[in-house]
């Protein structure tokens, strides 16, 4: 017969084996030759297990100060993960003062000792580390799933790019239909991936397209596509069906530095990505750069964006005057967007769609979307408008928006914009459900509101003419 003591030290070794076994942890090693920061040193660990060292790669990021571009050095780590996981971020810069982790959402409170600061992760996220406040020179912390795939050298699909440097001679990777290109752990591509004119195509792994090449990932004319798990600058669809990003991370920091565009294309899911874009962090956009037609079924969730220019989510500016074209059953869920930052007014909003061009827009939800204290900015911006620099004509309208669950809480947002055109080009039948602000509910029946007030005052939002059905709601 066991004992007490004997049931007792049997239960917890097969406890602490359970959890010990459902722990993994894979890091990649910087390949020599790339560019690196020192600004932080970075540590991860099982708990109770060795530290690993990540490599700390050089990542460009745009500031803009006054009407000025200023190109600033920050950093990125990445590694896989299952179960849970202690971080130590050493800021080789000196003595920690203040950090924040973002998200806030995900409610991560580092511990700092000194000039290093700890935290535990229990699952997958793409993460900001900032000491001392400064969001530019912070670090980029990339906490991947598990990689599953294991590529089979020997497969005449594959194209494997193993850890190391890889120079290509044209600067372009043209992947053939029914290929898989496989960028290893420490793998850096110098060049783009280029699927144009394809089907049945996926670029997988956990290497990066180096910060240098402009329009890494570039989707045209193609069907059934599937991006995960890489680093790049930009990841842009054009004249395609069927395509998945997922776990897709976006850093860019030059001139039209939109991260992940949509362009007359339909059926497209952005799933787990990470934007920090020196222009508009996702788009969706009819005709334009040569491709032809409308977009539908576009989703984007569980994603985190931060524009250093621009918009965060913009849609509609771009269509066809001489053949309509129409934008519809549009999804934006689960978000945290972390910074909005664009003087002009015309770029303005973090949620926004702008139908120019003779675009119809319609049926497009944002659900679930919490948004930290951008720096300028507007919360929402919907106009039917003529921006003469971009379109042709003004949109033909917008159409059933739904706003549900949106959290903003911070004090630099401006007057937000609702503005039709004509009455032949309105703005019909928007819904706000649920949305607070800084803690406050805005509702049509909200207390304290006067009874002359609009509820779009308690908002902060400006309603101009030709737009009807708006509705603030629980």
């Amino acid at each position: 017969m066991k004992t007490k003591t004997t049931i007792i030290v049997s239960v917890l070794l097969f406890f602490f084996t359970s959890v010990y076994s459902s722990n993994k942890l894979v890091v990649y090693p910087a390949p020599e030759g790339v560019a690196q920061n020192t600004d932080f040193s970075v540590k991860v660990r099982v708990p109770g297990g060795e530290w690993k060292e990540l490599a700390e790669y050089l990542v460009k990021v745009d500031e803009v100060r006054g009407t000025g571009h200023h190109v600033e050095n920050s950093s990125m780590c990445s590694f896989d993960f299952s179960g849970e996981v202690e971080i130590a971020v050493t800021s080789n810069k000196g003595a920690i003062q203040s950090a924040r982790v973002r998200p806030l959402s995900y409610g991560i409170e580092p511990q700092i000792s000194g000039n290093t600061l700890t935290f535990k992760l229990n699952q997958p996220c793409n993460l900001s580390v900032e000491v001392n406040g400064d969001i530019f020179h912070n670090l980029q912390l990339f906490a991947n799933p598990i990689d599953e795939f294991i590529p089979d050298k020997k497969d005449s699909n594959l194209i494997y790019f193993g850890p190391g440097i890889h120079k290509l001679e044209t600067g372009k990777l043209n992947v053939p239909s029914g290929k898989t290109v496989y960028l290893a752990g420490g793998a850096v591509l110098m060049g783009q991936v280029l699927i144009e004119g394809v089907r049945d195509v996926k670029l997988l792994g956990r290497g990066i397209i180096d910060h240098s090449v402009k329009m890494g990932v570039h989707i045209a004319n193609s069907r059934n596509v599937y991006v995960e798990g890489i680093f790049t600058t930009q990841c842009a669809t054009g004249g395609s069906d069927s395509v998945t990003i997922r776990n897709v991370k976006s850093i860019s920091y030059y001139g039209w530095g939109d991260g992940m565009n949509v362009f007359a294309s339909n059926n497209v899911l952005f799933d787990g990505v990470f934007c920090r874009n020196s222009d508009d962090c996702t788009t969706v956009y009819a005709t334009r750069k040569g491709f032809v037609g409308g977009c539908k079924n576009i989703t984007m969730q569980n994603s985190t964006l931060w524009a250093d220019v621009a918009h965060p989510i913009q849609i509609g500016t771009h269509g066809n005057t001489p053949n309509p074209d129409v934008i519809e059953n549009l999804r934006y869920s689960n978000i945290d967007i972390l910074d909005h930052k664009e003087v002009q007014i015309d770029y303005q909003g973090c949620l926004s769609i702008n139908a120019g061009d003779n675009n119809l827009i319609r049926n497009v939800v944002f659900e679930d979307i919490r948004i930290e204290d951008f720096r300028q900015g507007q919360l929402v911006n919907l106009r039917v408008f003529f921006n003469s620099k971009y379109c042709t004509s003004p949109g033909r309208g917008i159409e059933n928006v739904l706003f549900k669950n949106i959290i903003y809480n911070g004090k630099n947002s401006e007057i937000s914009i609702i503005s039709g055109y004509n009455e032949d080009r309105k703005i019909k039948d928007i819904v706000f459900e649920n949305l607070v602000i800084n803690g406050q509910l805005i509702t049509d029946d909200m207390p304290g509101k006067p009874g002359w007030f609009r509820t779009a005052d308690m908002a902060r939002i400006s309603v101009g003419e030709h737009v009807e059905g708006i509705v603030f709601r629980k």
